[in-house]
């Protein structure tokens, strides 16, 4: 095991993350407005015109990502017709319909990452499948499931408003569509509307910009499936952020600029991710019927702190802390495990981790200054961690450049390039990677407001934080379901699991109604509030996320705000769909009233 100094590392993550704290908070960030709303425009699929929609349906669903489209899939197997999705895209995907940036792929692995593999009967190609892929998948989904023929595509949802005399909801939408719906699905996610970082000057740049999730390869060359940007060769380009995104992207902009200028506020944690192909014969000897939910299921043990599976599926850099935690646990003991035990084990798994993290950047990276500015001085979860075999190569090229803010972030942008400790570095191009927004109010994410029962909107009952049951049912809002990551199992590397699993909580709930001929379904007052009871984050995950430095896990670095990504079932994930699936498999459906 790796040798630390946990005093020296403790003073050293704290420094690093009061360096990084700011008042504003999410506050830093800016919409894309004014100037920049033209930026927001897809560049990937022409708008096609046609006449407002004024019609009615079963379920309407709104976002055409995972967790559209899983519900819609678990609907129409549950045998519930008229399904429509209404979605901003030009077509079906959510975040993998916007990320096509080069190098884009899933960081969990696609075994467990891509849902319906076993229904859609498709073969991941390699561990951590690409965004086409990924893409591509989506369009399987929504074909196969007969998802696309009623879709409502490039229009998003304006209003919605329940009409208490007819059960129903009226959805308006920017294309003037005003149709009804019985029952009504939020399905947005968390990481589709881009957000812009607060420089000073940023709206006074002369030169080209754009945002990761809106890639101009009209621009910089190339294609989403992998085309050399052979645009670039001369060109002077800036990247603003040191995320996931910039992680996946920098390599293949290092092989192609002229000058690359890779601008860090804080540096993330790159581990090793092995990626390669699958073999097919592989492929056929793990997947007998129920594959694909043995994996998730696996998964979610292995990294519980009380499960320990004794085969780790996936095995990979997310499952190593969680064995390495797990075999500090299990080591003999002269006492009972303590609660002070379980931190202090948690900790030193960390920054055994974290070093062997760190002197991977020393053995990469051949700049003695760069590979000092490139380590990361935080826990590991404290962001969302980073796996990639060629983002540390990358600054050994001579045309590429890390401008190391030491956690200040760039001072200004100007007319000709942009200024980080008083030196200006002039650039032909500045792209932002500075990803979505995820802790602001989620109805400014949805982009729409809800008018339910007697007039209720969903902004004032929401306006001390989401309040639901399971994430799911928010009472006053009767006919609605939210398929999202909060309030349930949420905790997860793999954000798919906890869609998937919303998606058949809302289809089982859907048939009960419609067999049971209810034309109104809603969660009691008192069920909301109890199930909000159990949201209280744990002491370990609160300690642990008050010390980390500043980011959207933790509210960047502020208390947790009354929209943060918080609220998880208390027992953890394991525990959770444990219950949910019970839940539902029981048919009593306790806490929902059905009528009308």
């Amino acid at each position: 095991m790796t040798e630390v100094d946990t005093g020296a590392l403790r003073e050293r993550y704290a420094a690093e993350r009061d360096k990084r704290l700011r008042p504003d908070g999410n506050d830093q960030y800016l919409e894309f407005k004014g100037r920049f709303e033209p930026m927001l425009a897809d560049p990937y699929t022409p708008r096609a015109e046609r006449a407002p929609v004024r019609d009615h349906v079963t379920v309407a669903i709104i976002g055409g990502g995972f967790a559209g489209l899983l519900t819609g899939a678990r609907l129409r197997e549950a045998g519930v017709g008229e399904v429509r999705i209404v979605e901003k895209g030009g077509g079906f995907g959510g975040t993998w319909y916007w990320n096509r940036y080069p190098g884009a792929q899933c960081d969990t692995a696609a075994m467990i990452y891509m849902p319906l593999l076993e229904e859609t009967g498709h073969m991941p190609t390699e561990k951590y499948a690409h965004a086409p892929e990924i893409l591509e998948h989506c369009e399987r989904i929504a074909k196969q499931f007969g998802l696309r023929d009623d879709a409502l595509l490039h229009t998003q949802v304006t209003g919605l408003e329940w009409d208490e005399a007819a059960s129903r909801w009226l959805v308006r939408t920017n294309r003037e569509d005003a149709f009804t719906a019985q029952f009504v699905v939020i399905g947005t996610g968390p990481l589709h509307v881009p957000k812009l970082p607060g420089i000073p000057g940023i709206e006074t740049f002369g030169g080209h910009c754009f945002h990761t999730s809106r890639w101009d390869y009209g621009y910089t060359g190339g294609d989403p499936a992998g085309a050399p940007m052979d645009r670039l060769a001369d060109q002077r380009v800036a990247i603003i952020g040191t995320g996931a995104t910039a992680v996946q992207c920098v390599p293949h902009l290092a092989g192609a600029c002229g000058a690359l200028y890779v601008c860090q506020r804080t540096p993330s944690s790159v581990d090793v991710r092995g990626n390669e192909p699958i073999s097919p014969s592989w492929f056929a000897s793990v997947t007998s019927p129920g594959w694909q939910a043995r994996w998730l299921d696996n998964f979610v043990a292995t990294m519980s702190a009380e499960e320990w599976p004794a085969d780790d599926l996936v095995n990979d850099g997310w499952t190593d802390l969680a064995k390495r935690i797990r075999r500090r646990l299990a080591a003999p003991r002269s006492a009972p495990l303590t609660f002070e035990d379980l931190l202090a084990d948690f900790e030193l798994a960390d920054f055994e981790k974290m070093s062997e993290i760190r002197a991977r950047v020393d053995a990469v990276v051949h700049d003695e200054v760069t590979a000092h500015g490139l380590k990361a001085w935080y826990r590991q979860l404290c962001k969302r961690p980073c796996f990639h075999d060629a983002y540390l190569d990358a600054y050994n090229l001579p045309s590429v450049h890390l401008i190391d803010t030491d956690g200040r972030g760039v001072q200004r942008i100007t007319q000709a390039g942009l200024v980080v400790n008083d030196v200006e570095y002039q650039v032909d191009c500045i792209i932002y990677a500075s990803g979505f927004e995820v802790g602001t109010d989620p109805v400014r994410r949805y982009g729409f407001d809800a008018t339910g029962r007697d007039g209720l909107q969903l902004s004032a009952a929401w306006a001390d934080g989401m309040r639901t049951m399971h994430g799911v049912h928010a009472h006053g809002f009767p006919n609605v379901f939210v398929v999202q990551l909060a309030q349930g199992a949420n905790f997860l590397p793999n954000v798919p699991h906890n869609l998937t699993d919303a998606a058949k909580t809302v289809a089982a709930v859907v048939r009960h109604a419609i067999d049971g001929g209810h034309r109104q379904v809603e969660v009691t007052l008192q069920a909301q509030d109890d199930w909000m009871l159990r949201q209280v984050p744990s002491p370990l995950f609160s300690s642990f996320l008050a010390d980390c430095t500043p980011g959207y896990y933790n509210n960047e670095g502020h208390e947790p705000g009354p929209h943060a990504l918080l609220g998880s079932y208390a027992d953890g994930a394991a525990a959770y769909f444990r219950y949910i699936s019970q839940w539902r498999e029981s048919g009593s459906f306790d806490g929902l009233t059905f009528g009308g």
